[in-house]
């Protein structure tokens, strides 16, 4: 038992050393799905969670897909799909239409930041995005907001940049 204990107070992690000592296994595939990520673009890590599907629909109904998988690098303030069920009813069914691609690009392209920003970088203020508007970053109590979405996980890196997820879309101001 002396042993564990040990091996927890030297761990960088104690999250992951108390999974090692768990499971070995588990703690490999963790690892793995890190390297993984890294190993993917932005649009393929989405593309790869479940929670994001809404998202994925959208960058493709908007002609983004390549672009988000092109070299980058890209921060991405990525909306979960419970984000998405929070605008009105139609809303995300009316956007996917062909007719209404630049509007939802438009809408898209303001939760990308043209550079990757790791939250430990990230500081309160207005921050250019790539669709040109600005939005606002605040920090309150530890709580990263951007405009009016709270940032609930943090630096999903992939190898074009970094996905930062947010529970609420935002919206460009028209």
């Amino acid at each position: 038992m002396k042993t564990n204990i040990k091996v927890l107070a030297c761990a960088s992690s104690a999250a992951l050393a108390i999974v090692a000592l768990v499971s070995p296994a588990f703690a490999d595939q963790l690892k793995e799905g890190e390297k993984k990520a890294a190993d993917q673009t932005v649009v393929e890590i989405a593309a790869g969670n479940k929670d994001f599907s809404t998202l994925v629909a959208a960058v493709k109904a908007a002609g983004l897909a390549e672009t988000l998988s092109g070299k980058g690098p890209f921060t991405v303030f990525a909306p979960t799909n419970e984000a998405f069920a929070k605008l009105p009813e139609g809303t995300v069914e009316t956007l996917l239409k062909p007719e209404n691609k630049e509007k939802l690009a438009g809408i898209l392209t303001y939760h990308v930041v043209g550079a990757k920003v790791m939250a430990a970088d990230v500081k309160p203020g207005k921050v250019k995005t790539v669709n040109g508007k600005e939005f606002e970053i605040k920090v309150t109590d530890g709580t990263v907001m951007v405009d009016n979405a709270k940032v609930v996980k943090t630096d999903i890196v992939g190898k074009n940049g970094v996905i930062h997820v947010i529970d609420s879309v935002i919206l460009p101001a028209e």
